[in-house]
This record gives structure tokens, sequence and C-alpha cells, in this order.
């Protein structure tokens, strides 16, 4: 097929997924737009790229290069986002109480840039970072936040995976790139193939959870069409995970989904401690698996090298290059500055992050960042794990996005701003959260809605209206 065919077709079938997909019953807020823009953008590349602007070449060793088109547009969604969440102060506030390690942590990451070397560029960064929180927000305080969370998959989802495959396939020159050793990857809408993995799997898992919701309710408003649309989005999902040729990715997805499914099952819903036994289940068995010498075994069965593609080599390289191991470089500061040249000095093919979450933590917030995502990951399995008492389909996928967040940062850096599983599991913290006040009827009151648990949710639907 042409490639310009192609494009057209492709964007009818966008267009299609849409409407298909349509729900009349349903009324999210306008607003959810914009953290479906935020998530189009961080989860794709710089707007400026996509309009043909040419960027200045990053240089090792100097600050890298920003466009002031991308800084307008993330300026312009974040004051937007900031007036939707004062509209709504009253249940954001509540929300922030109760996730509190989260607003510890940002506070945090401010306070480090008082001994980064580069506070000004740290400032710009924080500043950046606050816009996932305030799109979580935006997501979490909607009147109808379960609804706007299925939407807010389907809405990025059927955008950024269809247009990954298109140019991976029709436009090799924009979906494909080759890495530091010169071997060729598919890239999709993103910058790299682990890029393109880490934006397929989060979606995956929630498109899975609508799948499975809409299979087993039938009685949600426009059924079979949009069931249609969630599994062809589902396929995308799968086909990107495949394509992108990521083994951390497609492995969470599968102990993600696994969860789920697990989770439905009839006797973890009826004891709901039980999921708390089937997680510690899962996570021994890989503690186990490492500690006896399987590990290599494990990646060579998913065709990956022992030493996880020189990411253990470059690791102590890492840690002794780290300025302050209580806290260290600053915020978002170690990869910028002399450090990066020095780097680039001793490690084959240089490096631009750790590839190891907690490593990255560690170099930029010393042991003090460690257990401050220590506690984050706690407070929220803790916040999830309540909120599959109170609905199991939706508890169970938050779980598995804090669960599998946990898992993933073992061998890539996803606890950092703008990366999509950082916002889903922030997501993950402040939609569990969210349902507990459901329950106690502390949002439904201001709302001027009625406090009935039995009306708070339902378990098996994606849709119901949890707040």
């Amino acid at each position: 097929m042409d490639s310009s065919v192609a494009l057209v077709a492709y964007a009818i079938g966008i267009a299609g997924l849409f409407i298909l997909d349509r729900d009349t019953s349903e009324r999210p807020s306008k607003a959810l737009w914009l953290p479906v823009i935020w998530l189009w953008i961080n989860g794709s590349r710089p707007l400026s790229f996509w309009l043909g602007m040419s960027m200045p070449r990053e240089i090792p060793g100097q600050l890298p290069p920003t466009s002031l088109l991308d800084q307008l547009v993330a300026a312009t969604l974040m004051f937007l986002g900031v007036i939707v969440v004062l509209r709504r102060r009253r249940e954001a506030i509540s929300l922030l109480r109760t996730c509190w390690p989260i607003v510890f942590y940002f506070s945090i990451c401010l306070l480090s840039l008082l001994w980064s070397d580069f506070p000004v560029w740290g400032f710009k960064r924080w500043i950046r970072a606050l816009g996932d929180l305030l799109m979580v927000l935006v997501v979490a305080t909607d009147a109808q936040p379960t609804k706007a969370f299925g939407r807010l998959l389907s809405r990025v989802g059927f955008v950024l995976l269809p247009a990954s495959v298109l140019l991976i396939k029709y436009y090799p020159n924009l979906g494909t790139g080759y890495d530091e050793w010169g071997h060729q990857m598919r890239t999709g809408v993103t910058t790299n193939k682990n890029m393109l993995g880490v934006l397929a799997y989060p979606i995956a898992l929630g498109v899975l959870w609508h799948v499975l919701s809409l299979f087993h309710d039938k009685k949600q408003p426009a059924r079979k069409r949009r069931l249609l649309a969630q599994c062809v989005l589902l396929c995308f999902a799968v086909s990107v995970l495949n394509i992108a040729d990521s083994a951390t990715s497609l492995a969470c997805f599968v102990l993600g989904a696994g969860l789920m499914l697990l989770t439905r099952l009839r006797l973890i819903r009826r004891i709901p401690a039980a999921v708390h036994a089937l997680v510690l289940t899962i996570l021994l068995s890989g503690g186990l698996l490492a500690l006896l010498g399987g590990q290599a075994q494990a990646l060579n069965a998913m065709g990956r090298k022992a030493d996880l593609t020189g990411r253990t080599e470059i690791w102590p390289i890492l840690i002794a290059a780290a300025p302050d191991p209580i806290l260290g470089a600053g915020f978002e500061t170690f990869w910028v500055g002399p450090r990066v040249a020095y780097l680039a000095s001793v490690i084959p093919g240089g490096a631009n992050e750790a590839h190891n979450g907690y490593i990255e933590i560690y170099l930029n917030l010393g042991w003090v960042g460690i257990g401050l995502i220590a506690l984050i990951l706690l407070q929220g399995y803790r916040t999830t794990a309540r909120a599959f008492r109170r609905d199991p389909a939706l508890g169970g996928l938050l779980v598995a996005y804090v669960v599998t967040a946990a898992v993933y940062n073992i061998t890539e850096a996803g606890f950092r701003m703008l990366d999509p599983l950082w916002f889903f599991l922030l997501l993950s913290l402040v939609a569990a959260s969210r349902l507990r006040h459901a329950g106690d009827g502390s949002l439904r009151s201001r709302q001027g809605l009625p406090t009935a648990a039995p009306t708070v949710v339902e378990s098996d639907a994606p849709d119901s209206n949890v707040a």
C-alpha cells in the first residue's frame, strides 16, 4: 500500500474507533482533553518535531536545548489545568491530603535544588513535572472519574498506537531509528523502543480492564460497538508491544494482565485480603528466581543477555559518580553539566540515563529519594489494595499499575517526569484515594450526590460512577 493511501486509511480508521466508542450516556468534562493532549505530546515527541521545526543538537556536557513552542504549549496546558483544579479545589485538596507521600516527594524535589549545580534548570524541570500531577488531578476530580479514566485511555490509545504502527510500516524514516550500537529499533511515535514499550503497556493494561468490564457487564449502553473498538485497540496495543521488542514492557504487561485476571477469580473477590498473598507470591517467586541463579536462564528465554544488554556494567560506574549518596545531585540535574562529558568518556557509547529507576532516583535525590519512592510505592499499594475492596475490577487494574511500576524500574528508569508510567502510577494512587473517599461519602456529599455505598460503583462496569 502506498504511504499516502495508508495515511488516509489510518486516519479514517482512527476516526472510526472514536465513533464506535462513543457513548451518549457519558458526560465527562471537556477539561479531560487537557490530560489527553498532555499524554499525546509527552507520550510521543515534542510538538516542534511534528511541525518540522529544527532543534539544536544536544551536546554532552551542556544543558539540553529546548524549544520555545514546546514550552508555550506546556505552559498553556498547565495554566488551563490550574484553572480546572482551582474550580475543584475542595476535592483536589482532599485528595492531596490523602496522597501526602506524593506531595512530600515533590516538596523534597524542590528543596533539592538548593544544593544542585544547576538550580535554574532543575527548577524549570520541577515546574514541568508539576504538570503530570495537575493532569492527574483533572482526571481524578472529574464528576465521573471512572468514566474519565476509561475515556482518557481510549483517546490516548486510539491516536498514538495506530499512529505508531503507521509510522513503522509506511514511514520508516520517522518510525524507526538506531541505538548507540548501531542496531535498528522500531520507535513509532516515540524516540526509542523502550519509550514505545512504556507507552504501550500501561495503555494495554487499561484497555484490557475496559474489555473485560464491557464483556461481563451486558447492561452497558452501546456495549457491542464499544467492545469492538476496545478489542481493536487491545490488538494494536499488543502488536505495538511485540513490535517494540522491549522485554521489560512486555514482561510487565504479562505480569499486570495476570494479576488483573487472577483478581477477578471468585475466591479473590470473596476474600479481598487474598490479593496480598497473590502479590507476595509473585514478588517472592521473582526474588527466589534471582537468588537461585535462574535470572540468566529467564533472560535468555526472553532473548536478552544476562548482563541486561550492558546495564549491569554501567550501574557501578553511575553509582560511584553520584555527587552525594544521601542527597544526590538535585532534582533532574545529574545528567547535565561536566558529569555527562565524563560519563561519555568512561562508558562505551555514552549514557543519558541509568536504565534503572531506583538508581536514577539515587543519582538525583540520593538515599532520601529512594526512601521517598519506597514510601510512594508502599502507600500506593496499600491504597489501591483498599480500593480493590470497593471495586475489584478497577482496583485490580490500579494494583497492577503499582506492582508493575515497581518491577519495571528494575531495568528501566520510569520514576521520572513526563514518563507515561510515572503518570499512570500517580493516577493510580490518586484514583484509588478518590475511590476510598467515595466509600465514606466525603467527596460525594460536596457534589450533592447520594452517599449510599451500593450506588457508588458496580464492580464490573468500567464506566460506573465512583463519585
